[in-house]
């Protein structure tokens, strides 16, 4: 079974990045780009709503 991924976005720099829902805290709480480091909730860094309705299912 394939592991369920979530693609991100940080909307500060503009980093696309896809990883797996597992290595993710739930989407409420801090969350830090990679790249910039900014730091918001994880929900902001969803690319998409399906991907947030995906991270939700998981929680």
């Amino acid at each position: 079974m394939d592991e369920a991924t979530v693609k991100l976005l940080c909307p500060e720099c503009g980093k696309n990045w896809q990883t797996p829902i597992n290595d993710l805290p739930s989407s409420h709480e801090n969350f830090h780009c990679p790249n910039c480091h900014a730091t918001r909730r994880l929900a902001e860094f969803m690319h998409t709503d399906r991907d947030l309705e995906t991270l939700k299912q998981f929680e």
